[in-house]
């Protein structure tokens, strides 16, 4: 027995062998199979992964690439699939891992691979993350569920397999033909045309290259798919004749024929169609090659030479909007009614209706139909739930849908989309050098002409975050999260030239070309490559939101004694007046009010500062992150200001949270300060400076307006959001604040007509 326990000297015996005889002899049987003194590590090969004996999994349904796709998992030799009710991120990384993957980067609803056969094997799932197998997780029970194929799960997993994975665990979809990619050629001056090409040729991508479809039995609403699929919301009709005499001169190779769409499909996949085999000597007899014209989105009309024509339609104020997206033609789905924007409930939220709204809104069909709040929260009403498209509406407002009330759904369950959209090509007219990864750099642009086209930099000079803002989204790589006007610390290599100057923009431009510029005149101030335009870009960002019920809750008039302001005198939180008042006699008069900000986005607000640039204010005793976080400003009705405030932000920190976040800034011993995902930050109306000195006001009636971020130091996903508005009445002695709302949430006509108003003429608010 000693001679057993030498053998293994790192190992500690247990109790059992001090006091039991039974326990040493059990113990060198043990030994006698190699396994007693501990059990063997989980094996990371699928086909032996505990729990999973038996199941067999794969990744089907099109289009999709090797990684992800419909779950599907074998149980005594039947197929079957996973409902996407309870379905989560958890699941899909022990899914993931079960299929030979390292993690999970995010799942789909909905059967956004296509609806399954068989039996749905699983419903209601819960997982927790970290199980060896899907047997571990909790759900309904096998095969017992309440689901259509229509609400299959999918996964999308890391591009990168477990070590010693071995892919007989992993069986792949039947292997047959499937359409890949979707292009237009036009017909003639290929690679000379002006992007996005809007006619020509229904070219295909099969696995053996590029082939085109035979136009017999073409329709319109094949047309209307193949448009959808490039980012187009519609088609027109052809010249038929010109293309029938140009096929007649051209050699062409047809790969595909019979494609019968309903028109509401979000890919040619899912349309009937029909493969010509390698063995078809005649193929298209009496046809021709298949063509279709598609007419482009407000957006992309003017590139494309279509302006006059999407011009001539009437404009009127969209009832769609998207909000929160860091790419062109995503975001979370607004809805207008009675007025005001609110979001929709993503119960019953599918690729139809998410494509409707992508189509009323200028673009091609859906690429994905987002669940979740995936596109961050809203804030407000929540108008509608259950929306069920066909496909075929010219509004999302033609759909059926549901009228909601506050209990029946939460901002946790926004809908939201992703759009296809038009292949413009921007993105290789301006890249990054010199940073430490693909999104920061140096910016570089392309300018000129054919035979001239040249690479050079942009002048530093006002290159802020609305800029930068610009240039991350012609890039491809969302938003910015800062806007650098010294780039000495990247290698600009040997690119020294600037060819832009004095680039101002809004913020909303797809393109650096479409802001305002010098043009081929350039000025800088600064000249040498040491002061160039920077970016450093991010996928997500945050969003900052104030609650403008507390502010009009809150509000109220305070005269406060001269000898009680001296710090904030100090900080410049009075108006000019107050440096000629009899110190300390006296009083100011003060418009207090709470503000409650809140962060909506997908990024935690941080001060752009570091803390080793905060400011120490000795007479209140804290650092100032920010110097302006936000203004304060009393207007008349014609916009002119009569009084105005400001707030430093002193200390930004997680007040309150949602339910399921944590705290992550606090204040206190010099701590980090930001606001979390989820988080809100409270400046109650009786701390220093949060009010507006309105001594110098005389009575009448005004506007109230809060601006958070005003400067833009910080970026974030949607500056429209960070205004808030009230109407006031002030008499001399009293004030009412009302009406009080975000600067987006109203219609253009409530807008104007809170612009228009005339003002009360008693404290009787109706």
């Amino acid at each position: 027995m000693q001679q057993a326990l030498q053998a293994f000297p790192t190992m500690r015996p247990v109790s059992v062998w001090q006091w039991s005889p039974w326990g040493l002899l059990l113990c060198l049987l043990c030994l006698l199979c190699s396994s007693c003194l501990g059990s063997p590590s989980p094996s990371t090969d699928p086909e032996k992964r505990v729990g999973s004996q038996g199941l067999r999994f794969r990744l089907a349904g099109f289009p999709r690439k090797p990684y992800e796709g419909r779950v599907e998992i074998q149980r005594a030799g039947e197929w079957g699939t996973i409902c996407d009710d309870d379905f989560t991120l958890q699941a899909a990384h022990v899914l993931c891992r079960e299929l030979g993957f390292t993690e999970a980067t995010g799942w789909t609803h909905s059967a956004k691979y296509g609806p399954g056969t068989g039996r749905i094997w699983l419903d209601n799932l819960s997982c927790s993350g970290t199980e060896q197998s899907v047997t571990e997780c909790a759900s309904r029970g096998w095969g017992n569920s309440d689901c259509t194929h229509d609400e299959d799960a999918g996964v999308i997993c890391k591009d990168q397999r477990l070590p010693g994975f071995s892919d007989s665990n992993v069986i792949e979809v039947e292997h047959h033909l499937q359409v890949e990619e979707v292009r237009i050629r036009p017909a003639v001056g290929w690679g000379r045309r002006p992007l996005p090409v809007t006619e020509g040729l229904v070219e295909v991508r099969l696995p053996d290259g590029w082939s085109q479809v035979c136009d017999k039995g073409w329709s319109a609403h094949n047309s209307h798919v193949v448009c959808g699929m490039l980012g187009f919301p519609s088609e027109k009709r052809v010249n038929a004749a010109f293309y029938r005499l140009l096929a007649q001169r051209q050699q062409h190779s047809f790969g595909l024929h019979g494609v019968a769409c309903v028109g509401t499909e979000a890919h040619l996949s899912l349309c009937s169609l029909e493969f010509y085999r390698a063995n078809d000597t005649a193929r298209c007899p009496g046809g021709g090659p298949a063509v279709v014209s598609c007419v482009p989105g407000p957006l992309y009309a003017a590139s494309s030479g279509q302006k006059k024509q999407q011009q001539s339609k009437p404009q009127g104020e969209a009832r769609v909007r998207l909000k929160g997206g860091a790419h062109p033609g995503e975001g979370r789905v607004e809805v207008l009614k009675a007025s005001t924007w609110g979001t929709v409930c993503d119960r019953k939220w599918d690729l139809h209706a998410a494509s409707v709204v992508c189509r009323e809104l200028g673009f091609g069909s859906a690429r994905e139909a987002l669940s979740g709040a995936r596109m961050g929260q809203g804030m407000g009403a929540i108008h509608l739930s259950e929306v069920r498209c066909s496909g075929q509406e010219l509004s999302l407002w033609k759909c059926p849908h549901k009228n909601i009330t506050a209990e029946d759904c939460s901002h946790s369950q926004d809908a939201g989309v992703r759009c296809n959209l038009p292949y413009t090509g921007a993105e290789t007219r301006i890249r990054l050098s010199g940073g430490r990864s693909q999104h920061e750099g140096r910016v570089e642009v392309q300018i000129g002409g054919p035979g001239t086209l040249r690479w050079g930099l942009i002048c530093g000079d006002d290159w802020g975050t609305l800029e930068a803002m610009v240039a991350c989204r012609q890039l491809g790589l969302g938003y910015a999260n800062h806007g650098l006007q010294e780039t000495w610390y990247w290698d600009s290599g040997n690119i020294t030239e600037v060819v832009m100057s004095g680039v101002r923009c809004t913020g909303t431009e797809l393109t650096l070309d479409q802001c305002a510029h010098h043009g081929t005149h350039i000025t800088c101030k600064r000249t040498g490559t040491r002061f160039t335009a920077g970016v450093i870009c991010s996928e997500t960002a945050s969003d900052l939101l104030l609650h403008s019920a507390l502010v009009q809750e809150t509000a109220y008039i305070e005269d406060r004694p001269l000898h009680m302001l001296y710090c904030a005198a100090e900080e410049n939180c009075l108006a000019s007046s107050a440096r000629s008042a009899n110190w300390p006699y006296g009083h100011r008069r003060l418009l207090r009010f709470s503000s409650q900000i809140h962060n909506l986005g997908r990024a935690d607000f941080r001060p752009k500062a570091g803390r080793h640039s905060w400011v120490w204010h000795e007479c209140h005793g804290h650092y100032h992150s920010m110097d302006i976080f936000t203004h304060y400003d009393i207007l008349t009705p014609n916009g002119t200001k009569v009084a105005e405030g400001h707030k430093a932000s002193f200390c930004l920190e997680d007040t309150e949270c949602l339910e399921d976040v944590s705290k992550r800034y606090e204040c206190a011993n010099f701590g980090e300060q930001g606001i979390t995902v989820g988080c809100w930050d409270l400046y109650r109306h009786d701390i220093d400076c949060q009010w507006i000195d309105i001594t110098d006001v005389k009575p009448g009636n005004y506007i109230l307006q809060v601006v958070i971020n005003p400067n833009f130091e910080v970026a974030e996903s949607d500056f429209t959001n960070n205004a808030m508005k009230c109407n006031c009445k002030y008499d001399g002695h009293r004030i009412w604040v009302h009406n009080c709302h975000i600067g987006d949430a109203f219609s253009e006509e409530a807008n104007r007509r809170f612009e228009r108003y005339p003002g009360q003429t008693s404290n009787q608010i109706i």
